[in-house]
C-alpha cells in the first residue's frame, strides 16, 4: 500500500499544489471527507470551506468557495471555483468574498425564475460568514 497519492489543486487563476500527499481534508458538499491513498474512486462537489492537505513536507490549507474533487486511482484532483492558500488570506480578502456571496443571494431574490437559486445563494453567504469566524479574521 501506497503512503502517498498525486494530489493537484488548480482554480480559474493558477494552480495552486501538485505535490504528494497522505490525507487530504475536503469539505464536501455532503459533509467532510478524507481522502488518502487507495481510496475508492469518488466524485463530490465543494462547499466553501477549508482544504487541508497532510503531505511529508508538512500540512498546508487553502481556502476553497466551490467546485469538484475526483479521487481515483491516479490520485485526488481538486478544481475550486476560487482557492487562496490559507497564509495569503487576509480579513479584506474574506470580506470581498463575502461582499461577492451578499451579491449573489441579492440577485437570486430579485430574480424569482429559478427559486432553487435564492437557497443556494443563502447557502454560500452563510457558509463564507461562517468560514470568517471559523478563521478567526
Amino acid at each position: 500500500m501506497a503512503d502517498t497519492m498525486q494530489f493537484d489543486l488548480v482554480s480559474p487563476e493558477r494552480s495552486l499544489a501538485s505535490l504528494q500527499a497522505s490525507a487530504v481534508q475536503i469539505p464536501g458538499s455532503e459533509g467532510d471527507m478524507t481522502a488518502m491513498p487507495q481510496h475508492a474512486p469518488t466524485l463530490t462537489t465543494l462547499r466553501p470551506g477549508i482544504l487541508k492537505v497532510e503531505a511529508p513536507e508538512g500540512t498546508s490549507e487553502y481556502l476553497v468557495t466551490g467546485g469538484f474533487a475526483q479521487i481515483s486511482a491516479e490520485g485526488l484532483s481538486v478544481l475550486a471555483e476560487k482557492a487562496v492558500p490559507m497564509d495569503e488570506m487576509t480579513r479584506a480578502h474574506l470580506d470581498e468574498l463575502i461582499e461577492e456571496a451578499r451579491t449573489m443571494y441579492k440577485t437570486a431574490q430579485e430574480d424569482d425564475s429559478e427559486h432553487g437559486l435564492v437557497e443556494d445563494a443563502a447557502k454560500l453567504l452563510a457558509d463564507m460568514e461562517a468560514l470568517g469566524t471559523h478563521m478567526s479574521l
